[in-house]
This record gives C-alpha cells, structure tokens and sequence, in this order.
C-alpha cells in the first residue's frame, strides 16, 4: 500500500512539472502567462480593450451614436433604452454648442474580463470656447469582445447621476443694412401694413385713399386701383407696408378715411418693399428640421436668420457674438455649477456700395418686363444697383404682417419666380452684344483688320445648303451694304459676324471666338460672393454650323447679366476686369470697420489697347451714328454712351432684349458706369432694352427721368399693354 501511494504521488509531480503556472492576478493588473515555444493548436488571442475604446470614441467624435450603443455591454443596454441613450448625446451636445469633439487615451489597465481605460475629450463649442475633461471608461469582455460598461459621466463627469447642461443665451439686436450714405434698406422697426376695405370707402374719397397709398407705399395709382377693381365690397384688400414714421406724418387725415386700414406691427423691415430684394435678401424663421443644426452654432432656435443675399452672407456680422453662460442643473432644476461663459460682442452692420433711391429707381425703371439691370462703377467694380424682375416683398415673409396670409403665396408663386435673381442666377444667349467679343477674336487673330469689308446683304450662303439672315431682312429694311469691320459693329451685321466666325474656324482658329469670351470672363463666376450666381456656358464650336451662330452669340453659349456688365466695364477702362462688390463696409456702431471696399482686379482682358480703342470707337458709333442700331434710342441724351444693342432669338418666343454700354461723362463727382438691361422674350434690343439704358443713364446722372418711354403715357404709367416698338434705323 506504501508502495502504491509513492508511485501515484510521483506520478503527480511529473504531471505538475508539465503543467503551465497559474497566473498571478493583482488588483490593477496581470502578468502574463508565459509563451511555450511552437505552435499553439486552439488557443484564440485575447481582443485588444485599447482598441475597442478608441473605437468607441471615434464613433463618440462621428457622433455616430447607434454604433456607441452597439459597443455597450448587454448590462448598460439593459439598463439604458438606446433612444435615451442617443439623445444623451445630443442633447448634451446641442446645450454646449458642441462644434468638434476630439479624445485621446491616456493610460490602460487590463486583466483577462475587465479592462480600465483613461481618457481626455476637449469640446470646442461655438459660444463658451474649448475645455476638456478626463474620464475612466470600464469594458467588460462579452463572448470574446470588449463591451462597454456605460454610465452618464463618460459624457462628462458632471453629467454623473442624471445632471444635464444649460446654456442661457443674450442675443445682441441683428446689424442693420445700409446703402452707401448710411440710409437703411434693412432694419428693426415700427410698421404698418396697408390695406382696403372698398365697400368703407366713402363717395368721394377714392382719390384719397389711392393717393395716399401710393404715396405711403410707393405704388403706382393705377396699379393700386386694379387690386380691388374685382374685389367684393366687404373684402379685405392687401396692398403693401410701410414704416410708422411715415404713417405718423398723415396719421389723423388716414384715420378719418373709411376703407382705408392699418394694421401696426414691429419687424424687421424691408425699405421701399422689394425694390432692393435681391440684393439684401431676407431673413426667416429656423424650421424645425433646422433647430439641431442652428443650436450648435449658438442659435436658441427662436430667432430669424438670413436666408438669401446680404442677409445670408453676412449671418455671422449682423448677429455679433452671443453671450452665454453654461450651466451644470440638478435633475430637480437647481444650478450646480458653471462651466463656461463668454461675453456678448455687439453685432456690425452692413454698408452697401448702393445708392438707395437709385436702385428703387433703376428697379422701377425695369419694372413691367421679366429681366435684370445691373449699374457698376465703371473703374472700380462696385455694383450702384441690381434690379431683378418681377421683384418681391421680403416684408411678406414675417407672420406678424397681416398682408402675408393675402399676398405671400402669390409670391412664391413658382411659375413667376420672383425670389430668382435673374441678373446673377439666369443666363442668356447674348445676342449681338456677343459681337464685341467676335470682333475683338478677330481682330487678336489677325485674321482680319479694321479696315477690312464685307458686303452686308439679307442673306448669308457660305454655309453649304443654309440659308441665314441679317435683322435688316425681317425688318424688311434695305441691306447695310459694304462696311469696314467696325461698321460691322455699329450696324450689328449678321452675315459679317458669320463670315468672320466661319473664316476663323476654317483657318483653324476654331477656339478663338470662345477663348476670347472666355478672357472676357463668360463660362465662369464673377466671384461676387455676396449674393449666389451662375457661371452660364461658355462652349467651344464642335463645328463650323457652331462657329457661325457663336459669332453672333447665339447657340449653346449662354451669359449672366453681371458677368457682361463686368466685361463692358473693362473694355471702358482701359481693360481690367473688377470683380463686383456690394459691400461698401462693415463696422459696428461704435467703432472702426472690420471690412472696407478695395477695388478687387482679377484680371486684363486678352486684347491690345489698341484693338481695344477700335472697339470702343465701334461701340461709340452704335449710339452716336445715323445708321448706328441704337442712335434713335439715345438721341438727345447729353451725356457720351458708348454700347452695343443685342437681340437674342429664343424660339418658339419672342427674342430676349439686350443692351449693353458704358459712359464718358468724365466727372470726378460722379464716376462714370457700366449698365447692362436684359428683358426676357421682350423683343428688339435697340426698341426695348436701349429706352431702358437711357433712363438709367439719366436718372444717375439728372436724378430724374427726362424721356418717356415709347410705351409710356406719363412716367412709370404704361400706355398700351404691349410696348410699341421705336423706328428702325435706316441705313
């Protein structure tokens, strides 16, 4: 029995000897088991804890939360319902203004089910600025993956036991937006919307009521009275706004009138309606979707913000600093402590390079046509005025104005498109204007020279089997006849446009037409940045029917009233193209201007000085010539024009009516300018667009209008519903 026992006692020591050590675990760690040399046949490797924690945070930094909650141990899943567990998070993050999130892992514990990790997150916030925190994550091992032991002061540790952050918010008033002389085309104010009542109007008191309406609004008489010519007695006729000022100054005869009704309000107002809508654009309520998104950037979410325009451009200006204060409250509503503050800083205001009774008249002068008229600094680059038709009311956009609930979805009317700027976001063929910039290819390629002629008759054949027109055709006016390159110009001839395109084309210089315009600065963004617009198209001709229509400006290319007042600035000084501005400056109210106007040249254009004299020379004789296309529209007008009328087909409607010109006037105290009008399937350039152009010219340089319209009865009162066309100049 003895004996027995010493051999199985042997036995068990042998079988010890062969055996690996049992670990020997510690409270914070554990050594590792030692490695046996060879392969380990079975044995999976134990998952990396650190790993799985820079995993968690990762997603914590994406704030891609329904990852986070899959890494929680199945514990803190039970214990936390995965929606609550999401908005945590967000709400924790909306009430910091959280703007980035970044973490580091500062030291590790693990043991072979639980690990320990330390990390520091920094939390920059867009009102409070950065602070960070370091926290302990506990991991668990769960079916051979690290899971996460989760509890709410991971988020921060003074979240721990269901406190949550506050942020009390003190908003400065929003900047208002000024023209170039510090007269508000934006501002906090009084206001009054304006209506009738026509069955309350009182015999002969008509003419008042429209009068003053007229006068408080700025409408025209007749247009007023067509708003409730249809209108039942006991409607409710809306017919526009104005500030109480104004109001205040007629207020006892407006009261004694019957029919006539105002309703009081305050709000941020748009002066002179939507005569500078497309320039300063409007503001509007956060919508809901929106809330997460605007708290992050320090918005309470009750406020209104820039939408389009000056007013989305300059968010950040005209609502200054916030001032804020973040609070760690209680779960029963009581402040625990403050983790951060930030003072206010006053907000700025906007000053426009516009003049604000100039742009309500250039707007006025194009109103009645779908189109766009554009006024810039000839020397300089600032835009004067910008008016796109038909307008809108940005004061239509607050609840508060009784006339919104009548008038705001005609407005939005999508078929109309009035909130679309046509002078930067609508491009069009442009027509002979584009001659200029075939005559100035032309010219470069010395393929031709001034002194060049062509035979100007109705017709073009040099296209095999095509048969194309020159306007005198379907005027059914006598042929220009021979004319030296520039006469080309002046007399807008079609067929030597195509003669030149084509020639080009078959010489092989078939890009340099659309390289040329492309020099000109068509096919690509004026970088105006204060408002949004379109680069149009800028093609090269695929063949010699392309290079034909290019030549004239018509076919695929396609041009921004802006960017062809920005290239007849240049060719009026001396050829450098300024970028468009519409900012003057930005300043706060007491204080130095954090932006002032500097003229911004991006470039010269691609032609010589003296081609670029030729050209101007041509362009003089389109307006101060007999035979010159737009010498009957600009007659009599004092002050030196030089331009180029453009007609632009657009089948199966009436063509788009162009012109485009510069002054010479030479006045120190007036600078001379770049305009450029477009009225969409109007008709004749030199009928439609150059009346439009002389009224512009005189109401900056005369302050007023000084030549009716052809269409006009009296100044700004149409006299037939269609306009009537101008003589057409003989040859």
């Amino acid at each position: 029995m003895k004996r027995f026992t010493s051999i199985v006692f042997l036995l068990i020591l042998l079988i010890s000897a062969c055996t690996s050590p049992t670990p020997v675990q510690t409270e914070t760690a554990v050594v590792e088991t030692p490695t046996l040399p060879g392969p380990q046949i079975g044995i999976t490797p134990a998952p990396d804890a650190k790993k799985a924690a820079s995993e968690f945070l990762e997603a914590w930094k994406n704030e891609d939360y329904e990852s986070m909650y899959a890494m929680l141990s199945t514990l803190s899943q039970d214990a936390f319902v995965k929606e609550d567990f999401i908005a945590r998070y967000q709400d924790t993050a909306n009430a910091m203004t959280l703007i980035e999130l970044n973490s580091e892992i500062v030291s590790a514990l693990t043991n072979p089910s639980n690990a320990q990790i330390g990390y520091a997150v920094n939390y920059q916030t867009a009102l409070v600025g950065s602070f960070s925190r370091e926290m302990v994550m506990n991991l668990v091992l769960e079916n051979g993956a690290w899971k996460v032991q989760w509890e709410d002061g991971m988020i921060m540790p003074e979240l721990k036991g269901g406190n949550y952050l506050a942020m009390d918010i003190s908003a400065p008033s929003r900047g208002n937006i000024y023209d170039r002389e510090g007269r508000a085309l934006v501002a906090q104010s009084d206001v009054v919307a304006l209506g009738i009542t026509p069955g309350d109007i009182e015999d002969g008191q008509h003419g008042a009521v429209i009068s003053y309406l007229s006068r408080l609004t700025g409408l025209n008489s007749d247009y007023i009275s067509s708003l409730y010519e249809n209108a039942g007695a006991d409607w409710y006729v809306a017919v526009g706004e104005t500030s109480k000022d104004n109001v205040d100054r007629y207020y006892d005869t407006l009261a004694s009138l019957g029919g006539f009704n105002m309703s009081f309000y305050n709000s941020r107002y748009y002066f002179g309606g939507g005569g500078a809508a497309h320039i300063t654009g409007y503001v509007q309520s956060i919508f809901p979707e929106e809330v997460e998104e605007y708290m992050r950037k320090g918005y309470r979410g009750d406020e209104k913000v820039g939408r389009t325009g000056l007013e989305a451009w300059g968010e950040d200006v005209l609502i200054g600093q916030r001032g804020a204060s973040l609070y760690v409250i209680k779960p029963d509503g009581t402040t625990e402590t403050r983790i951060g503050y930030a003072d206010s800083v006053p907000s700025q205001s906007i000053y426009t390079t516009v003049d604000r009774d100039f742009q309500l008249d250039v707007a006025e002068a194009i109103n009645g046509f779908k189109g766009a008229a554009v006024v810039m600094e000839r020397d300089t680059g600032r835009v004067l005025a910008m008016a796109s038709s038909q307008t809108y009311d940005p004061n239509l956009f607050d609840g508060n104005n009784i006339n919104s609930a009548w008038m705001l979805g005609d407005m939005l009317d999508a078929q109309e498109g009035r909130l679309f700027n046509r002078a930067a976001q609508s491009a069009f063929p442009l027509g002979s204007v584009f001659k200029i910039i075939t005559m100035a290819a032309a010219l470069e390629s010395g393929a031709f020279k001034p002194e060049d002629t062509y035979n100007c008759g109705h017709t073009f054949t040099e296209l095999e089997g095509v048969t194309l027109y020159d306007w005198t055709y379907a005027h059914e006016v006598s042929p220009s006849g021979e004319l030296t390159l520039p006469e080309g110009l002046m007399r807008s001839c079609n067929p030597w446009f195509y003669h030149m395109g084509l020639t080009m084309y078959d010489m092989g210089l078939d890009k340099d037409v659309s390289e040329m315009a492309r020099g000109f600065g068509l096919g690509s963004v004026t970088g105006i940045g204060e408002i949004e617009e379109i680069a149009g198209s800028m093609p090269d001709p695929q063949n010699r029917g392309d290079a034909v229509q290019l030549a004239i400006g018509q076919g695929a290319m396609l041009a921004t009233p802006l960017q062809v007042v920005r290239f007849i600035a240049a060719i009026g000084n001396g050829g450098t193209l300024y970028q468009p501005q519409l900012v003057e400056k930005i300043a706060p109210l007491d204080g130095e201007p954090s932006f002032v106007f500097e003229p911004n040249a991006q470039g010269q254009l691609p032609v010589s000085e003296e081609n670029l004299e030729i050209i101007r020379q041509a362009m003089r004789s389109v307006v101060n010539d007999k035979r010159g296309t737009a010498y009957y529209a600009l007659l009599g007008l004092q002050i030196p024009v030089y331009g180029k009328t453009g007609t632009a087909q657009n089948e199966p409607l009436s063509p788009h009516a162009w012109f485009a010109g510069y002054t010479e006037n030479g006045n120190p105290d007036r600078p001379d300018i770049a305009i450029v009008v477009v009225a969409e399937n109007a008709g004749e350039g030199s009928e439609i667009a150059a009346p439009i152009f002389r009224r512009i010219v005189e109401l900056y340089f005369f302050g007023k209008e000084q030549k009716l319209y052809p269409w006009e009865s009296t100044y700004n009162v149409t006299r037939t519903p269609t306009p009537e066309g101008g003589e057409t100049p003989e040859p």
